[in-house]
């Protein structure tokens, strides 16, 4: 097992790889910017290092800085958690390299699974059926128009070396698919340094269920359930639950039966999470994450593990510690992600917390790194807390989750709890009926539902 482990991220994240190093008997280096430098895991952790200025291109992004950080403390293993470095295939490389392990999946995996047109030829050569759409990136307009001709519209531009929305247009008609390929083009240079783009058939109304998997070197595989992920606005994920609504124990198991065949022969280590759009009875792989997720507690409220833990142990070398048949489902598990930002249209709002009540009580569970006189960021992403629940069932789920999200205070900055509980009183929620673009086809009522505090407090009133 590992002695020291750097743990090369900010925020939630960071604080939970800490306490499953704590729970290992692990010691912890953390790194900060200097505007991190009161942060929750840099006062808990056993050593810090400041690895440069604010903006995370100079800190968190920094692989030099960080490699370096590991180095200097005598850190054996680094843990990437989530955005970043961590799905930096050069930067796993780097710290293999140096003698350090990287506590993830190989260089090589990350870099197959990272290009979304390697991922899904990968995908399709394991047996997956996936979204009919170009094999290859479009270097012109000439084949964009000829891919899109082929499929017909509406169809799906997507960025071949990113994710969450970014270099992505929907196109519903020949005449916008121009501006709509410049116009992702541009957007994945900017936000990935590639601007190579793929096209596919675009689904009117799926489900997005991600399947988590976990595999050691010894060739093991299990599946741990799915989650889903179906509610989403501008492409990213305000709320995840396990199992689904719309999943049935028989399609589910058969899914899980699919992926084990499928990556018993990979060679995959680590934590991995497979992506599908689900429609008509039908799943399409869409891409893996080669990491830990942001919403893996969800996981872990159904199956009673510790993934993170978990993680770490097969990184050190050893098999799986459970099989497949000891993992079975437990209850219904909700989640909620916390953002620091506009109820009402989504717009960041840092600044100082003046205030902060986290709910409690049967089933309740929140990551979060926030206390009073903590500060959010303008230059780090806006999550500031999960909150979770876990019932024996969905409706007693669905009970605590209303509970917890009453409870909820965080004060001198807007968050997402006035919005998130508009959204558990939903009734189209409540009977779990959605889809990858509810919250686009129902934002005006949604947006009517949000009661705004009377105070600066986001959440209960005093």
């Amino acid at each position: 097992m590992f002695k020291k482990i750097l743990i090369a991220n900010r925020g939630e994240v960071a604080l939970r790889i800490l306490r499953a190093c704590r729970d290992l008997g692990i010691q912890t280096v953390a790194v900060h910017s200097t505007a991190d430098a009161e942060a929750m895991h840099v006062r808990l952790a056993d050593e810090s290092v400041c690895i440069g200025p604010a903006p995370a291109l100079q800190s968190y992004c920094n692989a030099q800085a960080m490699l370096s950080a590991a180095i200097i403390t005598g850190a054996d293993a680094l843990h990437p958690g989530f955005g970043f470095l961590s799905e930096e295939a050069s930067f796993a490389q780097m710290v293999e390299d140096h003698g350090l392990c990287f506590i993830g999946p190989s260089p090589r995996h990350i870099a197959l699974m990272g290009d979304k047109i390697a991922a899904k030829a990968t995908a399709a050569s394991l047996g997956l059926t996936t979204v009919p759409g170009s094999e290859k990136g479009l270097d012109n307009l000439d084949a964009a128009h000829l891919w899109a001709r082929s499929l017909g519209y509406p169809l799906l531009i997507k960025a071949s070396g990113g994710g969450g929305g970014r270099g992505m247009r929907v196109v519903s008609r020949e005449e916008d698919l121009e501006d709509a390929y410049n116009t992702a083009r541009s957007e994945a240079q900017m936000a990935f340094g590639n601007s190579e783009v793929y096209i596919e058939k675009y689904l009117d109304r799926p489900r997005h269920i991600e399947m988590q998997i976990l595999a050691d070197q010894f060739g093991h595989v299990v599946t741990l359930g799915e989650r889903d992920c179906s509610l989403q606005r501008r492409r990213q994920k305000v709320w995840e639950e396990a199992p689904s609504p719309s999943l049935s124990p028989e399609v589910r198991e058969a899914l899980c039966q699919e992926l084990r065949a499928a990556f018993a022969s990979f060679g995959y280590q680590g934590l991995g999470t497979l992506e599908f759009l689900y429609q008509d009875a039908c799943f399409y792989f869409m891409e893996m994450n080669t990491r830990l997720q942001v919403e893996h507690p969800v996981t872990e409220l159904v199956t009673g593990l510790d993934l993170v833990c978990e993680q770490i142990r097969v990184a050190a070398g050893e098999p799986l510690s459970y099989t497949q048949e000891a993992i079975v489902l437990r209850g219904h598990a909700l989640e909620c992600r916390i953002n620091a930002e506009s109820p009402l249209d989504f717009t960041p709002s840092p600044g100082t917390i003046t205030s902060y009540h986290a709910p409690g009580g049967p089933g309740v569970r929140v990551d979060s790194a926030l206390y009073t006189g903590a500060t959010v960021s303008p230059h780090y992403d806006s999550l500031v807390a999960k909150l979770l629940v876990h019932g024996r069932t969905r409706d007693e789920s669905l009970a605590r989750m209303k509970r917890a999200l009453d409870e909820y205070v965080i004060g001198g900055v807007q968050t997402l709890l006035p919005f998130h509980r508009a959204l558990v009183r939903d009734p189209h929620i409540q009977a779990g009926e959605y889809h990858i673009r509810f919250l686009e086809d129902h934002a005006e009522e949604l947006r009517a539902a949000v009661e705004l505090p009377g105070t600066a407090e986001s959440g209960l009133e005093h």
